[in-house]
């Protein structure tokens, strides 16, 4: 889901919301991974709260509210428990990742094909 958030970047974007519920299976192996990606991929802040806890239908989710600059380097996380966290976003941030990161500008479109001899 990578062009979600490369739309929304290119629309004008510097800062992306994504709330979750991962489970806690999953948000341990893929959340912070999958989050820093789309703060590299789109030069965007990616603020990321997150559910956290064991709930009435046995379903456990993962929690670790993030929240990521555009280089992709956790600046402020919730790791456990419910809560919250304060942090500060300094939005020159994402022109200079944008200028020095200029991928959010290409739309190449890429294919991949086999021929048979």
């Amino acid at each position: 889901f990578p062009y979600l958030y490369r739309d929304l970047a290119q629309s004008g974007a510097d800062i992306i919301f994504v709330p979750s519920a991962f489970t806690f299976e999953t948000g341990k192996v893929h959340w912070h991974n999958l989050l820093c990606s789309r703060a590299i991929e789109t030069g965007s802040y990616i603020v990321a709260p997150a559910q956290y806890g064991k709930h009435e239908n046995g379903r456990e989710t993962y929690g670790h509210s993030l929240v990521i600059n555009p280089w992709g380097e956790i600046i402020a996380q919730k790791e456990e428990g419910v809560g919250f966290i304060n942090f500060d976003i300094n939005l020159d941030e994402v022109k200079q990742a944008r200028i020095k990161i200029p991928s959010i500008h290409k739309d190449s479109k890429y294919s991949i094909s086999s021929e048979e001899s």
